[in-house]
């Protein structure tokens, strides 16, 4: 069973990182685009080189159309990607100033019972994404400009948040039997350090 969890959180981590990646790229154009077109746009650049900036503004040069609408959409999916593989590794931030100076066995338990939270809010965010996924498709919504329907990203958004809460549940389950035998059984045995 670890071998699918596994599996299933490093596949949404892949895919969360394509989609952050054409997402870095795809801002990096829109701002040169922009910057290009105001250049063109700009007195000095009409002053000294009129023929350069007519011709840069004749391009058509400028930001990519509707590139807010793809980063919102894109960052939504691309976060819930990342929760499975952070909540099987215990890669999530903590701030541990108390549970240093508790003895181990406390702490197994601190850690199944926040593990246990943690897949309970990612179950209620991913019940709650459902049920704006289902609400999109019936009321037709799409985006101001480039017109998609909205219930893409939620249904994205969706299948990733089902997928880290899956994760999160064996993570959870895992943790608590960590506490109650001992024994390890998630790879995830450290945290990351502040």
């Amino acid at each position: 069973m670890l071998t699918l969890v596994t599996r299933a959180a490093r596949v949404m981590a892949l895919m969360g990182g394509i989609v952050l990646t054409a997402l870095v790229i795809l801002t990096c154009l829109s701002v040169l685009g922009r910057g290009l077109n105001t250049l063109g746009h700009s007195d000095l650049m009409e002053g000294l080189a009129p023929g350069l900036a007519a011709w840069l503004v004749g391009t058509g040069v400028g930001p990519v159309t509707g590139d807010y609408e793809l980063v919102e959409a894109g960052i939504a999916f691309a976060v819930f990607s990342f929760l499975p593989i952070c909540q099987l590794y215990a890669a999530h931030a903590t701030v541990d100033v108390f549970a240093g100076m508790m003895p181990r066995g406390v702490n197994r338990f601190l850690t199944a019972f926040w593990e246990v939270m943690l897949a309970v809010v990612i179950i209620v965010i991913g019940w709650r994404l459902y049920a704006g996924f289902v609400e999109k498709i019936d009321n037709g919504q799409t985006t101001f400009l480039l017109q998609f329907p909205v219930w893409w990203a939620y249904g994205a958004s969706f299948v990733a948040a089902l997928v880290a809460g899956l994760v999160g549940t064996y993570c959870g389950v895992a943790r608590v039997a960590e506490a109650w035998s001992g024994r390890s059984y998630l790879p995830g045995a450290g945290r990351a350090e502040h």
